[in-house]
């Protein structure tokens, strides 16, 4: 398969939305306590062991997110023909049964993946996929159990990186609220990217974002949370991520709210690097942050909605 042809898949798949599906990983792993310092990887130090769960666990995510990310476009194929033609299915760039296939063998990498780790680690990949293909096929436009639905995806992706520790996951399972709350937030006021949307779903979305914000710095109770060291990744979180999401308030035209989504999207690494900084250290908060150009790169070459 030449270029021209694998470009539309790699399309379907929003290789920019992947790279914040591995920061959602990485903060798993900083909360597990399995996270090696980076001085220990410079010395060559490290403990191999957990370099290589986390590889295992980057490489299930790719997969589960991947894999839900393709069948959303399946199963919206037919929406897509007259609100998006220009997606890779309905433009007919990629057929329905090649995407069929394609999210499939995602998904299932991602399972596979996830139990090199652990069994915990596959029943929670395995949960991450049915979730997302239940949020794809029948969740998706519920104005209540969809974002949620999708929220859940998100926070189950997070504890798979917390179970690189798997006893761990029983200890920081209330972790995953945070990406819950917060892609609730995207994903309510995600229904206005085509037609427009309500001031009012616009205020639930900051509300959420404002729970979201709370609960970080509620962190700082615990015992093995570094508040201050996640400070400074609070404020570059609040200041990217509120102002796209007051202007769509303010103007809930479509042009607004895709700008906000797309913010919402890519600050999840920011959001990520703070939690991660407090858990671990800053240059951990740091190396978690260093994948935010990556993915904004991507985005400028795919679509992140």
């Amino acid at each position: 398969m030449n270029l021209n042809r694998l470009w539309p898949y790699l399309q379907l798949m929003r290789p920019a939305n992947i790279v914040t599906a591995w920061a959602d990983i990485l903060i798993g792993f900083a909360a597990s306590g399995a996270v090696v310092s980076l001085n220990q990887v410079v010395e060559g130090q490290a403990n191999s062991a957990n370099l290589a769960t986390l590889a295992w666990l980057l490489l299930a995510t790719t997969g589960l997110y991947g894999g839900g990310v393709v069948f959303n476009d399946v199963f919206d194929a037919e929406l897509d023909a007259k609100e998006r033609p220009e997606r890779p299915i309905p433009s007919g760039r990629a057929s329905r049964q090649n995407a069929i296939k394609l999210g499939s063998l995602l998904l299932v990498i991602g399972v596979v993946a996830a139990l090199q780790v652990s069994l915990l680690s596959g029943i929670l990949a395995a949960s991450v996929a049915l979730a997302a293909l239940l949020y794809d096929s029948l969740c998706k436009h519920h104005p209540i159990f969809g974002p949620i639905n999708m929220g859940i995806c998100r926070g189950g992706n997070l504890l798979i990186g917390v179970s690189a520790v798997p006893v761990m996951v029983q200890e920081r399972w209330f972790l995953a609220l945070i990406p819950i709350a917060y892609i609730a937030a995207i994903t309510a006021i995600s229904r206005g990217e085509v037609h427009g949307g309500k001031t009012s779903t616009g205020v639930l979305s900051l509300l959420l974002i404002g729970a979201v914000i709370g609960g970080i710095l509620a962190l700082g109770m615990l015992e093995k949370y570094e508040i201050i060291v996640a400070l400074p990744f609070v404020i570059l979180f609040v200041g990217r991520v509120l102002p796209p999401f007051l202007k769509a308030v303010r103007e809930p035209s479509s042009e607004q709210i895709r700008m906000a989504v797309k913010a919402g999207v890519l600050s999840l690494i920011v959001l990520d690097a703070t939690v991660a900084a407090g858990f671990a250290n800053w240059p951990y908060g740091l190396l978690v942050l260093s994948l935010l150009p990556i993915s904004i790169k991507l985005a400028q070459m795919f679509a992140v909605t």
